[in-house]
């Protein structure tokens, strides 16, 4: 089987970036070329850091992931939905993960990313307030890029969430860029959310395009 002419000079692209404080390569012809068929490959992305520059998926492969650290549990009735990692602490274990210089960006994506509280309306009239169940939004991060780069430290964020009234058995999985990219998945319920979920961890990094062979679809 011939070997691919351009492999050895695309592996040495993809060195120059990792090694590059800023994932720039020179402005010539070749570079050009090599770049074009590195992102078709999707071995390498924008970069959410360096206007210009690049990262290539090998790098983001060491990254980690970000998801409720309890997920499990709630998936085996061993706790409530009140007693989930709240959004707002798996964003800070993100936070924490990124270079210093990166973090103020970061949290520019904060509310964004974790959603707004939810307020509930005073109960009013006679006898004791019903009880209340929030439907569960539960925010992840996963390395990866899509119509536009990812947040800062090239990240991808969603949520594993109930669209409709909690309890109704409806479930969904939803991706998101930092701009208006976007993917989703419908799920019939808890179990089979949290295993798309963890499709996409281990699956990670990736460019959005590449969800659709996850069942997902553009939102």
């Amino acid at each position: 089987m011939p070997q691919d002419p351009h492999a050895q000079f695309d592996q040495s692209v993809m060195e120059m970036i990792e090694h590059s404080p800023t994932g720039s390569v020179p402005h010539t012809t070749s570079y050009v070329e090599s770049l074009a068929r590195l992102y078709a490959a999707h071995q390498v992305y924008p970069s959410a850091d360096h206007k210009g520059g690049h990262v290539t998926a090998r790098s983001l492969a060491r990254r980690p992931s970000f998801c409720a650290g309890n997920l499990d549990a709630l998936l085996a009735g061993q706790i409530g939905s009140d007693t989930l990692e709240s959004n707002s602490r798996v964003f800070d274990r993100y936070v924490q993960s990124l270079a210093p210089a990166d973090r103020p960006r970061a949290e520019a994506h904060r509310l964004k990313a974790t959603g707004k509280p939810v307020h509930h309306r005073k109960h009013h009239g006679t006898g004791p307030a019903p009880v209340h169940h929030d439907s569960v939004h539960s925010l992840f991060l996963v390395p990866g890029t899509g119509l536009h780069h990812g947040l800062p430290g090239n990240y991808l964020y969603g949520s594993v969430f109930e669209p409709g009234a909690a309890g109704s058995g409806a479930w969904a999985v939803q991706l998101h860029d930092s701009d208006d990219g976007a993917a989703f998945c419908d799920a019939p319920g808890l179990a089979a959310a949290v295993a798309k979920l963890r499709e996409l961890i281990d699956s990670a990094p990736f460019h959005m395009r590449e969800l659709e062979a996850f069942g997902f679809r553009p939102n």
